[in-house]
């Protein structure tokens, strides 16, 4: 059967003529790479093969210089929630963004934050400014801090800061437990 199948084969294709070219091109071009393709290809070919940083630059929500941010993960109590956004708690870590681009801010922001809580502190203050006069976009590397901060794992909750401390230009972080403070917790309501 499978003689009879090759023979069938080789007379349907008696008549096919090897191309000269391996690369088949469109007469009108619709198969070229737009510009776009192009510029993204080349991003693509410079960027190191793992980028550590899971953080997001792909589109963002654009937030305007004077909107509060506010964000929280479920399960954070609402008492705590309200203590940050009145800024009760003391902030031990201070980051300053401003005059960064947003890939060194990116890089920046996501170690500043896994930094602090391995050593154990809670409460920080991010500077990345109002963005009144940023171009092309007002408040690009705002609306990006408060993407990213809701990316991080580690990150429980952010609220714009007070006017003292920087008011719309800033945002208070709230940091969760690390691994030793929790221990610590335990071992704390264990013995009551």
């Amino acid at each position: 059967m499978a003689n009879d199948e090759l023979e069938l084969f080789l007379q349907e294709m008696s008549g096919v003529k090897r191309l000269d070219a391996d690369v088949l091109a469109d007469e009108n071009g619709a198969g070229a790479p737009t510009l776009a393709q192009l510029a993204r290809r080349k991003a693509a070919e410079l960027e190191p093969e793992y980028d550590p940083n899971y953080l997001s630059m792909e589109y963002v929500d654009l937030v305007k210089p004077d909107e509060i941010l506010a964000y929280k993960k479920d399960g954070v109590q609402e008492g705590v929630y309200k203590n940050l956004r009145l800024g009760k708690y003391q902030v031990d870590a201070t980051l300053m963004l401003l005059g960064k681009s947003l890939v060194e801010a990116r890089s920046a922001l996501a170690q500043f934050v896994l930094d602090c809580h391995q050593r154990g502190i809670r409460t920080l203050l991010v500077h990345h400014g109002m963005g009144r006069d940023s171009k092309p976009h007002p408040a690009i590397l705002r609306s990006y801090t408060f993407k990213w901060l809701q990316q991080i794992p580690q990150v429980l909750a952010c609220h714009t800061a007070l006017k003292a401390q920087g008011g719309y230009a800033a945002t208070y972080v709230l940091l969760q437990k690390n691994a030793e403070q929790k221990r610590e917790n335990r071992e704390m309501h264990q013995k009551r």
